[in-house]
């Protein structure tokens, strides 16, 4: 049995429906690495689709989706904690673990085998960071050399919780982190064609905005849940909150976002592509084959490791 095994891709690639057509043929369960999907009541803006999740009227199971209620800001400390909890109990049932999700520091953290403290707040550093634009935040971000987001910062306020994440881990003890790496593992990227990714992520968006998005995110306003704390979710959650609140019109929101979620699939690509500069392999399969087909193609790979071990 590999330590884990992973398919990542970029939004829309179909990265799920392929995880549980593997989970089905291997006989296993599908860990989530979806910084979003985590929370209740956030299904169409994330894209939980959890009907995806039966196939051949077999529902398979899944873990770390709807996990804490909207309005809550989930960390990556809780989910490497909540990760290796679900990860110990498959192992122990003598499944294969399989990790699904296009959250890329996510799947990266749990590979490498770190053991994260958590992050408290630091306000000075808020402080200091308060009025400075999303580019030059970014810009801060990058000059960190330890594990940082720099995918899922779409607002200042992500921006500035990433790079508080990485100051404190800059001054921590080396040994305090030192990784146990998930070594003997099979990363599976779904490639898709540029295009027909910018294709698929507009017509999803538009099906999206027909199944009641804006409903979807009045109702969580409703809720009692502040408008600042969608917005902090970023993409589907900040720009049809603007529009509910006033701040755009309608035809603003929709070109706005789908402009970011573009933007979003291509930080997304970077992110595995740099993965693969940090040591990682990736064994990148067609996404417009059969799914049959890929799924025949990773269990010859995961034959092909468990040979070499």
């Amino acid at each position: 049995m590999l330590d884990l095994i992973a398919i990542v891709g970029p939004t829309a690639s179909g990265k799920t429906t392929l995880a549980v057509a593997l989970a089905k043929r291997i006989g296993t369960e599908v860990i989530s690495a979806d910084s979003r999907q985590l929370y209740r009541g956030m299904d169409i803006g994330t894209g939980k689709d959890l009907a995806e999740y039966t196939i051949d009227g077999e529902t398979i199971p899944y873990h770390l989706i709807d996990i804490c209620p909207a309005g809550y800001r989930y960390n990556l400390f809780e989910y490497v904690r909540d990760f290796n909890a679900v990860y110990a109990d498959i192992k122990a049932r003598g499944k294969q673990p399989l990790l699904c999700g296009g959250t890329g520091l996510y799947v990266e953290t749990v590979l490498k085998g770190y053991s994260l403290p958590p992050v408290p707040e630091n306000k000075n550093l808020r402080e200091s960071l308060q009025e400075k634009s999303l580019d030059e935040l970014a810009e801060i971000l990058r000059g960190y050399k330890t594990l940082h987001n720099t995918t899922d910062i779409d607002t200042c306020k992500r921006a500035i919780r990433a790079i508080e994440i990485a100051e404190f881990y800059s001054r921590q003890e080396p040994e305090l982190l030192e990784p146990r790496p998930l070594q003997n593992s099979l990363i599976v990227g779904v490639n898709i064609d540029r295009e027909l990714r910018r294709a698929k992520i507009t017509r999803r968006l538009h099906e999206r905005l027909k199944e009641g998005m804006v409903d979807e995110v009045k109702s969580l306003l409703d809720s009692g849940i502040e408008p600042e704390s969608l917005i902090y979710y970023g993409l589907e959650y900040k720009f049809l909150t603007e529009y509910i609140i006033g701040h755009t019109t309608y035809d603003e929101m929709v070109e706005r976002l789908e402009i970011a979620i573009h933007q979003f699939a291509k930080r997304q690509m970077t992110w595995f592509r740099g993965m693969e500069r940090r040591g990682h392999t990736i064994r990148w399969i067609d996404a417009t084959l059969p799914t049959d087909e890929k799924v025949d193609t990773i269990v010859e790979w995961i034959q092909e490791q468990d040979k070499q071990q």
